[in-house]
């Protein structure tokens, strides 16, 4: 017992400092970004983006996580796990369509940079933000309404402090056929069309740097785009971790550790890449606080 209560501690002080470290991360991103005049470009009006997206996606889970491990009641209202399920699935789908946005944004950047200012406007930023988000809520909205009307075997919780949809498809005592269709279609329309779009982007950006005859000069144009590369393998390293591991009928150490790294660690580490690698972000922070 006191051992388990001693991990228990040291599991909510690592997920606090997760939950804090995310916070103040991000936060501190779109302070930086809103305050510095010389930061008011695409590529950091979709940073800024992606760092609001980043705060509603870790508030949406850490916060009840913590609340289980103080109380020890890993009960969630049906309630409570499709509010849940909507913001959760909602900042997945947006963080999908920003970091397509931003390949596209390093692309015309690096392969057409006469035409950057144009093409990239701030109309064409809004509209690329809008859509994104827009894109995100309404395919949570539309798997909410199909899983809210599903039956499920008379039972009023959910005994694990994640809820997403492969949860609430292994409790279903109804036919999930279209659901599982819809998740199908979702998984083309908003996985695999923004991943196509980013390993294009990228593709023409590398052959573009291979052409480059100075070190130096290549090096200064992939680090322009090194920070998102990191985003985009940690994010869809995790996504395919989770959604692609078998199910399995308990709720394993392994499937806690992968929810911990996919919902925790990702958001805590995004801010963490684009700071410490960025020499433009620094001079703003340094900025900031002097």
């Amino acid at each position: 017992n006191f051992s388990g209560r001693n991990a228990s501690v040291v599991l909510y002080l690592g997920i606090f400092l997760i939950y804090l470290l995310s916070m103040l991360g991000n936060l501190t991103i779109v302070a930086v970004v809103c305050s510095a005049p010389r930061l008011h470009t695409p590529m950091y009006f979709f940073l800024c983006n992606l760092s609001i997206q980043d705060i509603v996606y870790a508030s949406s889970v850490l916060p009840k996580l913590l609340v289980i491990q103080i109380t020890g009641d890993t009960r969630t209202s049906f309630l409570q796990c499709f509010t849940q399920m909507f913001v959760f699935v909602a900042c997945v789908d947006t963080e999908f369509y920003l970091l397509a946005s931003m390949a596209v944004d390093r692309y015309i950047a690096i392969c057409m940079p006469l035409k950057y200012s144009t093409i990239m406007s701030k109309t064409m930023c809004t509209i690329l933000a809008l859509a994104s988000w827009t894109s995100g809520l309404l395919s949570s909205l539309l798997f909410v309404i199909l899983i809210s009307h599903l039956s499920f075997c008379d039972s009023k919780h959910i005994s694990r402090f994640f809820c997403d949809v492969k949860v609430l498809l292994k409790l279903s005592c109804s036919d999930v056929t279209l659901v599982k269709t819809m998740i199908f279609i979702e998984l083309f329309t908003v996985g695999l069309l923004p991943l196509a779009m980013i390993v294009t982007s990228y593709s023409f950006i590398i052959s573009i740097i291979l052409k480059i005859k100075t070190s130096a000069r290549r090096k200064t144009v992939f680090s322009s785009c090194s920070s998102h590369l990191m985003v985009v393998f940690l994010f869809f390293g995790t996504s395919i971790s989770i959604y692609m591991k078998p199910d399995s009928e308990s709720f394993t150490e392994v499937d806690m550790m992968l929810s911990l790294l996919y919902v925790a660690v990702v958001p805590a580490l995004n801010p963490l890449v684009y700071s410490l690698r960025n020499r433009e972000v620094m001079k703003a922070l340094s900025h900031l606080l002097t």
